[in-house]
């Protein structure tokens, strides 16, 4: 029976936006803010939509790979995160229409270059995502292979720098999904029409990273499941999807929803996507991620018990306690290391944590998870 944390730290850390960045670089704020839910004990700590092109930030004050600067600061960042035993992932990512935006806390919409926006915002079709939104400019064919190349020379860097895992975002009406829907691809060439040529894009990217990444190294993709609307993405392709990447070498499928279309009704509760998590995992036989309003630890350990996903990925609950993986392990009496500077306040017979051996963590991460042979 799978439990929260036997035989591996199953709580990951979900990608979230700090606009925090000037130029695409990790500051002290990623330093802490990440560290941070490493020193509380997550299994797996990824970064925020890390742009793979600066036009491909959805602010300008988004996380960025696309050059080779940005390697150390982020390297500082991943190796506080495994001294603290967690493993460093970084999500790779491109904003397609929904680019050259505001920050939450600044504005709304698109932002002036005057401001720091730019103009050249693209998507698989001239569809802005509301009227306050860039038009974007629909890609040409070789437009689409600079930014599978971009994704693979940002795997790269990711490696230099020391992540141990890369998620793939294709979820949240961001490049990768506005692709895979059809209310948001109109194009009637090789990636668009079909569900083999919406989805073609995808196939590539995670091609081209698994080429730039280690052989044993974890791949997640991060999916929206379905647009919650009629017309658009549904489960039914999320699943045919996800056979397919198993076969091209991913490793979990991060089972998130919508953000495609702005009048999605979405009926938001406690674990209201955990429903996909689990029809993937059991018709695709792939692994997978459940996200999304999952705050209790007896929440958490139910999904895993019943075996509705193989991780739960938290959001909003990390950035009300940082530590909610040692408040969990005590509530449910399961054992978690603590960093030895906390353990005055650890429970009786709680263990000092060491630096994390990454090459038996990967091998325990193949073999425990039962990893599907690729």
């Amino acid at each position: 029976m799978t439990h929260l944390f036997d035989p591996l730290n199953r709580v990951f850390v979900s990608p979230m936006c700090q606009y925090s960045s000037t130029d695409g670089y990790a500051s002290d704020w990623h330093f802490v803010h990440l560290g941070s839910r490493a020193v509380g004990g997550a299994g797996l700590v990824l970064t925020e939509a890390t742009a793979v092109l600066p036009e491909g930030r959805i602010s300008p004050q988004d996380l960025g790979i696309w050059m080779d600067d940005h390697i150390e600061p982020l390297a500082r960042v991943v190796r506080f995160i495994h001294e603290q035993g967690s493993v460093a992932g970084m999500q790779l990512a491109h904003a397609g229409r929904k680019a050259s935006t505001y920050a939450p806390a600044a504005g709304h919409g698109r932002i002036s270059e005057s401001e720091g926006g730019w103009s050249d915002v693209v998507a698989p079709s001239a569809l802005p995502f509301t009227d306050e939104y860039p038009t974007p400019r629909a890609l040409s064919i070789d437009g689409i292979q600079n930014i599978v190349s971009a994704f693979a020379a940002a795997a790269r860097r990711a490696c230099e720098a020391g992540f141990r895992v890369i998620e793939i975002h294709a979820a949240h009406g961001y490049l990768i999904h506005e692709f895979l829907s059809p209310l948001s691809n109109q194009r009637t060439d090789a990636y668009g029409g079909p569900f083999e040529n919406r989805t073609r894009i995808l196939r590539e990217v995670v091609s081209a990273v698994r080429g730039s990444w280690p052989e044993r190294a974890p791949l997640f993709v991060r999916i929206s499941a379905t647009d919650w609307i009629e017309g658009g993405w549904d489960i039914q392709q999320s699943i045919e999807l996800a056979r397919q990447l198993r076969e091209l070498g991913v490793d979990l499928i991060d089972c998130s929803s919508g953000g495609n279309v702005p009048q999605a009704k979405i009926p938001v509760g406690p674990g209201y996507q955990t429903q996909f998590a689990e029809q993937i995992r059991r018709e695709a036989n792939i692994l997978t991620g459940a996200v999304g309003m999952i705050t209790s630890p007896t929440q958490a350990e139910h999904i895993l018990v019943t075996g509705q996903a193989d991780a739960v990925v938290i959001a909003r609950e990390f950035l009300r306690d940082t530590h909610w993986p040692l408040r969990a392990a005590r509530e449910l009496e399961q054992q978690i290391s603590w960093p030895v500077q906390y353990l005055r306040a650890a429970p009786e017979g709680a263990q000092a944590r060491n630096p994390v051996d990454l090459k038996n963590l990967e091998s325990c991460f193949q073999e425990q998870h039962a990893i599907p042979e690729r």
